[in-house]
């Protein structure tokens, strides 16, 4: 990969803290967003790809596969904030006109990457019969040995999240972009050679996972490295910096657990709701993780570039970035949310051939539709706030938002009927009510200047 310019993601080439308007800013918010969907949009193919390969050996494979992978995507979604503390630092210190700074604390960010991954991965492998051992005797042995295959790949997984970060932070969405659809391509052809060429079956596929990972992290290192060029950094483990990227990690990770939170009792309930609303609420929540996609894009797009203008200390631009994200947010949300809301009654039987349960998904769709422009609100402030450094609020505000979602979780349990008007009222509870809340919170902390002055000494 060539070393892309300090410019990318800024198509009129100005530098940090000067401001645009019009149009000119919403081609740097596309120019960040639309790579930045595109490295979303292809990560989740790894797991489609494996799924399709694994699901021709059987369904025990299969079912292994499905629970295995769920653990370790877990436990990669719980790290999620190497990307995003990793963007914020790096941002506000090139925005401040430290490149040097900037490029110095994404590394520290992904030795921290690399240290995570190597303890998490020796603990996967160790706990991996433990891990799956609720499953179905048939299933136990695939999944065990998809979990130890893959969880090797699991430091150039964190790795991926941390440098995709850094690069974030200059401005560089396309990268991250390029190696990520590579390495989808890539899972391919690993996956066909170790499942079917080598007959490995289902240790085939997390083994093909943990190489393309690996080479991912190794691809994006070089970058980063690239970037290091000329500047007066050193590369060795700084354990300040690595603690210093820790505590940053921190209070996005608590965010991360109370969103996950959330998703965890939404499932609960509507499993208690029964076989009809858990089917139907399958779809359902596969199409609002489809929409997250676009929406996080544009909170990515939002994070850096608040990030690099905060630290260049330039408000008037910062504020006129999250009026116009802002618009941005919530308009995507409410065009996904008409395309969901007219074309249920057509999506729904594309995933089940049941009536009772298209029925539900297409009303589930309705009322998450209504919900979109709030939820597009919601991911643009997120990014804001973790931009400017704020996670200590968000992770005060996760765990408010969660507190005030669970008596409604619990309302919809208690009193709910089953089928429609149980998936209605659940969806209406988490699309409604979790995120109105998780609005408001994020909010009434964006009307003020406590967060921009975080942000400026970050």
């Amino acid at each position: 990969m060539d070393d892309t310019p300090d410019s990318v993601g800024n198509p009129e080439g100005a530098p940090e803290g000067r401001a645009l308007r019009g149009r000119a800013l919403d081609r740097q918010i596309l120019a960040l967003g639309v790579p930045a969907l595109g490295a979303l949009v292809a990560e989740p193919l790894f797991i489609l790809v494996d799924s399709a390969m694994v699901g021709h050996l059987g369904t025990a494979q299969l079912a292994g596969l499905s629970l295995s992978s769920t653990v370790l995507t877990t436990a990669v979604g719980v790290f999620v904030f190497l990307a995003y503390a990793t963007t914020a630092a790096t941002a506000r210190r090139v925005g401040a006109g430290d490149r040097a700074g900037g490029v110095s604390a994404g590394i520290d960010g992904m030795w921290l990457a690399l240290l995570l991954g190597v303890v998490t991965a020796a603990g996967l492998m160790a706990a991996a019969p433990a891990l799956v051992s609720g499953a179905p005797t048939g299933v136990i042995p695939h999944a065990v040995d998809y979990l130890r295959f893959s969880a090797p790949g699991l430091p150039g997984m964190l790795l991926v999240l941390a440098s995709t970060g850094t690069l974030r932070g200059l401005l560089d969405t396309r990268t991250p972009f390029v190696v990520a659809a590579s390495g989808a391509v890539t899972n391919i052809g690993l996956n066909a050679l170790f499942i079917y060429g080598l007959g490995m079956g289902v240790a085939g596929s997390g083994l093909g996972t943990a190489v393309t990972q690996t080479a991912m992290a190794a691809w994006l290192i070089t970058v980063v490295l690239k970037r290091a060029r000329g500047y007066d950094i050193d590369l060795r483990p700084h354990g300040s910096g690595i603690s210093a990227s820790a505590r940053a990690g921190i209070p996005l990770l608590i965010r991360t657990l109370t969103l996950r939170g959330a998703i965890v009792v939404t499932i609960a309930v509507a499993t208690s709701l029964g076989a009809v609303t858990l089917a139907a609420h399958q779809v359902v929540y596969a199409m609002w993780g489809l929409s997250a996609f676009a929406l996080d894009a544009l909170a990515i797009a939002a994070q850096a570039l608040v990030g690099q203008s905060l630290g260049a200390g330039d408000p008037a631009h910062v504020r006129a970035l999250l009026r116009r994200c802002l618009q941005w947010g919530t308009g995507a949300g409410a065009l996904i949310g008409v395309a969901f809301a007219a074309a249920g009654w057509w999506l729904a039987p594309l995933f089940t051939g049941d009536g009772d349960v298209r029925v539900a998904a297409a009303v589930g769709l309705a009322v998450i539709g209504a919900c979109m422009p709030v939820a597009g609100w919601v991911f643009v402030l997120d990014g804001v706030l973790i931009g400017a450094g704020d996670g200590r609020y968000l992770a005060w505000a996760g765990v408010a938002t969660l507190i005030v979602y669970l008596p409604l979780a619990w309302a919809v349990y208690v009193f709910a009927a089953g089928g429609v008007s149980g998936l209605a009222w659940l969806w209406l509870a988490f699309g409604g009510g979790f995120m109105i809340a998780r609005a408001v919170t994020t909010g009434v902390r964006a009307r003020g200047d406590r967060w921009m002055v975080l942000g400026a000494g970050g």
